[in-house]
């Protein structure tokens, strides 16, 4: 870790807690800062916040008042859930406060190069995949972000022999302003978080912002498959290293006479790879360009994808009962990797499907609906889930509380042979704290089927 001075003896506000602004509250106050937090929820139920009590640090708790900004703060590290929008926030970015996100503080401190992963889709899948090959490659890659520990909490313990394989959402890449990985890698880009954006262009701007920062000394691993993304990117001063599953591609990670390429070198046979769905092959070949470009021997790599089969809630199989496979895939935040997992499958099925209402339709659905016989809904998406349900012609449909009733009533309405499949296409938040949470909810009460 490098014991930064830039922070000695500045006021700084870190607004929200969770994981990341307890890790920042704590890094801060060690390098010297004056440290208030604040965050939303009452003191009396906030044992975050009174162990930062403990340490001597200031605590506000149960709202985010302007008045705050009275107080002269140099900084505030903003937990990146809160939206621009709220008035604190908005205030200060008025008065020229830098608002950043704890991914910034990690940069600042530590001695380990960076590989950033961002975009709509993929994203765990490729950084678990890019740890893995690391690991086996003798790398001594470190896990962060949305995927593992905290980013400033996992940069206190790096030194110059480690990588530090960080999952980034659009909401971190907002609060970044010197960042810069050594890999970054944009999977895909599509439509989501417009609630919180407001738009599509904000969205995809904040997800390029991955290589803001980055040089001719630093890669952008980037899908060549998405002309807009490649429009956006041009202005990227790192090496671009193109992927593809449709094209040969000379330069890059590609498909060539069934072999995953690099820069013209065979990587791994098609059917040598354990990981479903063709989906799951742009994290492949993203991951093999991170692996590669780290020096990651083929061997190690071709260890990894032959034994790797997915992550928890990202269309993990969970059991069988009475010949019917339930499937969680509660990371489905998004119709997008909802139409994925939909694809992946030629069984009938069973979808499981709502949660929170971000103004999305869901039209784009209705083609990858053909092989769904039922459809159990819940969250304050049904009635519109509901309705294209209507239009795809399927009979069965019912509206339950939530995912633990959704399990029975799916097993109920099912045949042997069947999928039953919890693939929200909607974030979790209206009644669940994570997507996390709403997964280990639907294999519990899987578990108590069996």
């Amino acid at each position: 870790m490098e014991m930064i001075t830039k922070y000695k003896y500045k006021k700084i506000l870190v607004l929200g807690l969770a994981k990341s602004g307890v890790s920042a509250a704590s890094l801060l106050h060690k390098l010297g800062a004056f440290v208030t937090v604040n965050d939303k929820k009452p003191l009396a139920e906030n044992p975050a916040a009174q162990n930062l009590l403990d340490q001597g640090i200031k605590v506000i708790c149960g709202d985010h008042p302007i008045e705050l900004l009275d107080e002269g703060f140099e900084l505030i590290v903003k937990n990146p859930g809160i939206p621009y929008s709220i008035p604190l926030v908005a205030g200060a970015l008025e008065q020229g406060i830098p608002v950043i996100t704890e991914v910034e503080l990690a940069y600042e401190i530590s001695e380990a190069d960076f590989i950033g992963i961002t975009g709509t889709n993929g994203k765990t899948t490729t950084t678990t995949l890019i740890f893995n090959m690391l690991e086996k490659g003798d790398l001594n890659p470190l896990i962060a972000g949305n995927i593992g520990t905290v980013a400033s909490e996992v940069a206190q313990k790096a030194d110059r022999d480690n990588q530090i394989v960080i999952e980034l959402s659009s909401f971190q890449l907002m609060g970044i302003r010197e960042f810069r990985p050594k890999i970054a890698i944009i999977t895909n880009l599509y439509e989501a978080h417009l609630d919180y954006h407001g738009g599509l262009e904000d969205y995809w701007r904040a997800k390029v912002n991955i290589t803001m920062n980055q040089t001719e000394d630093d890669f952008l691993i980037v899908n060549a498959e998405q002309p807009q993304l490649m429009e956006r990117i041009k202005s990227s001063k790192a090496q671009i290293v193109p992927f593809s599953t449709k094209k040969y591609l000379e330069k890059g990670c590609s498909v060539h006479e069934g072999n995953v390429m690099f820069d013209g070198e065979a990587v791994i046979h098609l059917h040598d790879i354990a990981l479903p769905g063709e989906h799951n092959l742009e994290n492949v070949l993203s991951a093999i360009a991170a692996a590669k470009l780290k020096g990651v021997d083929n061997e190690a790599i071709k260890f990894i994808l032959s034994t790797f089969t997915g992550v928890k809630h990202r269309t993990q199989f969970v059991s069988e009962l009475n010949g019917r496979k339930f499937f969680n895939d509660s990371k489905a935040t998004n119709i997008l990797a909802t139409q994925s997992a939909l694809k992946a499958f030629d069984q009938p099925i069973i979808l499981l499907a709502g949660g929170l209402d971000r103004g999305n339709d869901f039209d784009d659905l209705l083609p990858f609906m053909k092989n769904v016989k039922a459809l159990i809904t819940f969250g304050q998406t049904a009635p519109k889930i509901e309705e294209i349900g209507r239009r795809a012609g399927i009979e069965k449909i019912q509206r339950v509380d939530n995912v633990e009733k959704a399990v029975p009533a799916a097993y109920e309405c099912s045949n042997e042979g069947d999928v039953i499949l919890l693939s929200p296409a909607c974030a979790s938040w209206d009644q669940y704290k994570t997507f996390e949470v709403r997964g280990d909810i639907f294999i519990n009460a899987v578990h108590k089927l069996i």
